[in-house]
């Protein structure tokens, strides 16, 4: 359990108004990290602790909103504080109520989507490392979106993949579709676009009719790694891609490298969930060379 003494004296040190007696009460949502609400006086907070080890983990999470929000394109939870006690690291968001959305919210999900991509830099990566899931995400700036994509996305996760025990035939193929990258981008150019970089169907939702995003996993690089993931797992529907489509069209051959980049999620799934992953993972390179 955490040191909640503690950490209510870090929240009202960062200036959030307390009662003595506030406690947290736990709630869903906490897969990787426990989630809980604590009210504030006028408003609520979403609390997420770990262990001191998740310190850098929430510290990426709130650089990674905080970049959001400086778009002034799409809402994401403010952040209000983070820090760690002697065996517990947290992160105080802004609690959002949120409600089932309606076909004019994902619509406004997608429009609002193309234009946080539309901020942008002339390289690609961040400046800090992040996470994806519980998977370290290497972010070292680069100029060039193949060789990044290449080394810091497929050829970090097929590394972890043969130390997690997935060799033979996956680490064959996946050597060659990396050698093969360069011509599958071949001529392709993309912007350095802010991304949420986990954009699956649990890190969005609707509040007071307004979309939301949240757990980020933040870098700069081609917008439709965003729009692969959307079409993953689910939960985003003809609304959000028309939406988008007409706010800024995608360029020839993105049906592609929509596999392409749906397989570093998938990778990631196999390494941190297991082998029923292995045989998409497989399907997907298969499809590419």
């Amino acid at each position: 359990m955490p040191d909640w003494s503690s950490i209510t004296q870090h929240l009202r040190d960062a200036g959030i108004s307390l009662e003595r007696e506030a406690t947290p009460r736990p709630v869903g949502g906490g897969d990787i990290s426990a989630a809980w609400r604590l009210d504030a006086g006028d408003r609520a907070l979403f609390l997420k602790t770990g262990p001191v080890t998740s310190a850098e983990m929430f510290a990426a999470e709130a650089e990674g909103l905080t970049e959001i929000a400086l778009a002034n394109a799409l809402r994401v939870p403010e952040v209000f504080a983070i820090g760690q006690t002697a065996d517990t690291a947290f992160l105080a968001l802004e609690w959002l109520p949120f409600e089932r959305p309606d076909v004019a919210c994902e619509q406004r999900l997608g429009e609002q989507l193309a234009m946080m991509h539309r901020t942008s830099k002339d390289r690609f990566g961040w400046h800090r490392d992040n996470t994806i899931g519980l998977t370290a995400q290497h972010n070292r700036w680069s100029a060039d979106w193949t060789e990044f994509f290449r080394e810091q996305r497929l050829g970090y996760q097929l590394e972890l993949a043969a130390k997690n025990g997935y060799g033979g035939e996956l680490q064959r193929q996946g050597r060659r579709l990396l050698e093969r990258l360069p011509s599958l981008l071949k001529d392709y150019q993309p912007s350095a676009s802010l991304l949420h970089g986990d954009l699956w169907g649990g890190n969005w939702a609707s509040s007071e009719g307004e979309p939301v995003i949240f757990d980020p996993a933040v870098y700069y690089g081609d917008r439709e790694t965003d729009l692969a993931m959307t079409r993953l797992f689910g939960g985003f529907g003809r609304a959000f891609y028309d939406a988008y489509e007409a706010a800024w069209p995608l360029s020839p051959g993105s049906t592609e490298r929509q596999h392409l980049y749906q397989l570093y999620h998938v990778l990631n799934h196999l390494n941190l969930f297991g082998g029923g992953y292995k045989s998409r993972a497989l399907s997907l390179i298969r499809a590419l060379l």
